[in-house]
């Protein structure tokens, strides 16, 4: 989708992904306001975690129905960065949205996530403890063709790291274990949105959206998402014009989900969510890998890569779209 259809996708690369910040807010409000009366709800809850995806919801949110009618909710965990606590308040007190928070770790515990995820654990370091950390990496698609290999990164008491290959099944595991709190988050979303009849705003950019970079019935569960359409790159000018933190927009995107810190593209994207940004967009726009390789500084065989990624993560997790699928359908029920 070209946010600007006054412009050709044969413009000069720094003008790809620009936008008039006042239209394109001035639209995502819009929409909110027009999806919130069909829907019949008074007002948006989202959990804000310091990001800038969430922040610029958040600000988002508090122009579509008034800061009044905004919830915001903290959910840290056992491994969650303090920072995060500490930049979500000062969001929060800056648009003046209420706020609650809600710890998840008591939740997480008695479920059994830490410990069902540090048996995985132990299958490659059989040590792992309590005083250790952990993060899941992924090769970069630069590396080379076929599929990106998963590796564990621990630390142990002393400091030291260690990476190792997974398994298969060890990588399921982990992350099965791991999707517990992103579910988890979302059911204290919904529990606050039906007693307060609100709709619950999804967070994603369209690297997370198109590419499957969320939970399904987790971070992936919402009612709506308002900046799925924009690129990463894009939701950081809608920062700035919003007024989000300096502080905010200047922190580098994490996952905040393990215990180690971790970037997005140690995880999941392999290049920086600006490379990622211009490569999703020439793809998407039908820009020669010759010029998406000069816009991004690589290579045009390193371009074709990333692009035969971004296929592969597309048919990888495009079940995470779907609605429950039925055996026949039921005609009395609209789409």
């Amino acid at each position: 989708m070209n946010l600007r259809p006054d412009i050709p996708a044969a413009i000069a690369s720094d003008e790809w992904l620009k936008i008039d910040g006042e239209a394109e807010v001035h639209r995502i409000v819009s929409a909110l306001r027009d999806q919130l009366r069909g829907v019949r709800k008074r007002g948006l809850v989202l959990g804000l975690s310091g990001g800038i995806d969430s922040s610029v919801s958040v600000a988002l949110a508090v122009r579509a129905v008034g800061a009044k009618n905004v919830l915001a909710l903290f959910m840290p965990e056992n491994d969650s960065d303090p920072e995060s606590l500490v930049l979500g308040r000062e969001v929060a007190d800056h648009f003046g949205v209420e706020a609650v928070v809600e710890d998840i770790g008591p939740t997480l515990q008695a479920m059994g996530c830490y410990e069902r995820r540090d048996a995985f654990i132990r299958e490659l370091f059989p040590k792992y403890g309590p005083d250790w950390r952990s993060k899941v990496v992924i090769a970069s698609s630069l590396e080379g063709e076929g599929y990106n290999i998963s590796s564990l990164v621990v630390q142990d008491p002393d400091g030291k790291l260690t990476k190792r290959r997974m398994s298969p099944s060890a990588y399921l595991g982990i992350v099965a274990a791991t999707n517990m709190k992103q579910r988890t988050r979302k059911q204290i979303e919904y529990y606050h949105a039906d007693r307060l009849n609100y709709a619950v705003l999804g967070t994603p950019n369209r690297l997370e959206y198109d590419q499957g970079f969320f939970v399904k019935n987790g971070d992936g569960a919402a009612d709506v998402k308002p900046i799925a359409h924009l690129y990463k790159t894009q939701v950081y000018e809608l920062a700035e014009y919003l007024g989000v933190p300096e502080k905010i927009r200047s922190r580098p995107p994490t996952t905040d989900t393990y215990s180690l810190e971790q970037t997005q593209e140690e995880f999941y994207f392999s290049l920086p969510y600006d490379r990622m940004d211009i490569c999703l967009y020439g793809l998407n726009h039908g820009v020669p890998a010759s010029e998406v390789a000069v816009a991004c500084g690589l290579t045009a065989e390193q371009v074709d890569r990333v692009w035969a990624d971004i296929a592969a993560k597309r048919k990888a997790t495009r079940y995470l779209h779907l609605a429950p699928l039925l055996a026949a359908p039921v005609e009395e029920i609209a789409d």
